[in-house]
């Protein structure tokens, strides 16, 4: 069973859950927005390194507080790496009081039926049981719909559900991230068949007393996600920022009451590695109060 308190304070925390949770094909991007060239490493491992010093400059940052930040999502690689020399999961959670998440997939598979599934996910169940021995919550797992195709779409709840049953088994709370691009030309007939197989996939949960979380793309229709919201088998409805600029996932995300953002490029936009401290806690106390006010509307 997932440890109580931290149950309760992402079942019903106030504020959003930061995604830093940047892998091996998203971190050049993220170090480059950051301000760090790819010239200035040449293996992985230094590339591993620069972004744990920038999420470790975040994670520090008197803005990044229990007080706006319920939860963050956080790559595999961190479970192996310190914040001011305390494991990453032990400093989020016991001096931090923010419950720590873990991103388990491997990345996509090719385009097929509109979809992109989950790759396989080899060593899961050691993975699950590391992390759940060092604290984490819950698990995060990201797929992608391009069109609103039925079988498509099926086939990534399916997977999702099939993968949500193996956490819960080892005592972690999964997010299923059945992630809409939202460059989808049918996005709103996409999000109506999405929500439909979600909705079958808690129904034939019933009964089974594990609650299980979900990271959406901002609805086109304001409210959409409503009785996901309210659902009984579900602990929480996330909103990914899914490429809009902030001001403009801001804006969409504060139309849908009870859905909290769980941004990325969206949180770290703005921060570099040449500003100061505080200029740097400036600009994250900024960002973070304006993603706080549009998960608290």
């Amino acid at each position: 069973m997932p440890d109580p308190q931290q149950l309760d304070r992402f079942t019903h925390g106030t504020g959003f859950v930061a995604a830093l949770d940047q892998s091996g094909g998203s971190t050049p991007k993220a170090l480059a927005a950051y301000g760090i060239d790819e010239n200035t490493y040449s293996t992985d491992e230094e590339m591993f390194d620069l972004i744990h010093q920038a999420r470790s400059r975040i994670i520090t940052s008197p803005a990044f507080t229990s007080d706006r930040i319920i939860a963050a999502i956080l790559f595999e690689g961190t479970l192996e790496r310190q914040v001011n020399g305390t494991d990453t999961v032990d400093y989020l959670w016991n001096t931090c009081g923010i419950v720590p998440i873990l991103k388990i997939d491997k990345g996509l598979q090719p385009e097929v039926d509109g979809v992109q599934l989950m790759k396989d996910i080899p060593g899961l169940d050691d993975t699950l049981s590391r992390a759940r021995a060092q604290g984490v919550f819950g698990t995060k797992e990201r797929s992608v719909i391009h069109s609103a195709n039925p079988e498509g779409i099926a086939a990534i709840v399916g997977q999702q559900f099939a993968l949500a049953d193996q956490i819960l088994a080892a005592g972690l709370v999964p997010i299923l991230e059945p992630e809409i691009s939202i460059d989808t030309p049918d996005k709103e007939e996409a999000e109506k068949i999405l929500k439909a197989e979600i909705l079958t996939g808690l129904e034939a949960r019933q009964g089974e007393n594990q609650q299980v979380a979900v990271k959406v793309t901002i609805p086109s229709q304001a409210g959409f996600y409503s009785d996901l919201i309210d659902h009984p088998g579900v602990a929480r409805v996330l909103a990914l920022s899914g490429g809009y600029g902030r001001d403009e996932a801001n804006r969409l995300l504060s139309q849908n009451p009870g859905l909290i953002a769980s941004f990325s490029r969206a949180l770290l936009d703005g921060l570099t590695a040449g500003q100061s401290d505080i200029a740097l806690t400036e600009t994250l106390d900024s960002t973070i109060e304006g993603i706080y006010r549009a998960s608290t509307t």
